[in-house]
């Protein structure tokens, strides 16, 4: 399972990084300001949490029941949030209208609680 995490912490991160380029560089001139902060933002979040599975990853003091749980959350908040502020941002640029799906955004972000709450609740376990 550490394999499994550490790589796709990397993977996150180095989506992330390929992403805020592409933002800072391609996007510029397609967007408006608050449509980058927004794509911005998406790819803060997705760095934070790709940095939070490689302490994940390499961690043993957490239990693999944790770092399960903790992985699956924090995916799917990264593809709910992020990727929701992505087609967000982009919405103008885009054949589909995206902005009816807005709402999978706060979900992704309840899922990044869950998963710092699995960590919360694991060291608090073992230190009862």
């Amino acid at each position: 399972m550490n394999r499994k995490i550490i790589a796709t912490a990397a993977l996150l991160g180095l989506i992330a990084i390929i992403l805020g380029a592409f933002g800072a560089h391609a996007l510029k001139k397609l967007l408006d300001i608050s449509e980058l902060n927004t794509f911005e933002t998406g790819v803060k979040y997705q760095m934070y949490n790709a940095l939070f599975l490689l302490f994940i990853g390499t961690s043993k003091d957490i239990s693999n029941k944790a770092k399960k749980a903790i992985f699956y959350t924090i995916i799917l908040g990264v593809l709910f949030f992020s990727g929701s502020l992505y087609f967000l941002a982009i919405n103008r640029l885009l054949l589909f209208d995206f902005r009816p799906f807005g709402f999978i955004t706060p979900i992704g972000g309840l899922l990044f609680l869950a998963g710092w709450f699995w960590l919360f609740v694991n060291f608090y376990r073992k230190n009862l």
